[in-house]
């Protein structure tokens, strides 16, 4: 099974590049995931604090495909950082 050892966003390609145990790279392009799952600047903005603050839930959010699941539910209640922790685990 294959672990992730880094997480981090690149500002220069707008990118969450994820970096495995064995030598495998995914990255992310952030811009396009906005575009295509975000349907206003609300949505835009919780996508936004997770690339910044948490990108191993960011991650999880879109390899998953749960990143609708997330942005329909009530922010900012204990549900949602349940299903963050979830995602986290699972990666």
């Amino acid at each position: 099974m294959r672990k992730i050892l880094t997480c981090e966003f690149s500002m220069d390609t707008a990118c969450i590049e994820l970096k495995y145990s064995d030598g495998s790279m995914v990255s992310i392009d952030t811009i396009a995931v906005e575009n295509e799952v975000a349907n206003n600047m609300y949505e835009r903005s919780e996508l936004d604090y997770l690339i910044y603050n948490d990108s191993v839930a960011y991650a999880g959010l879109i390899l998953n495909g749960d990143s609708e699941k997330y942005l329909k539910m009530d922010a900012g209640g204990l549900f949602l950082l349940n299903f963050l922790f979830q995602i986290s685990e699972q990666l």
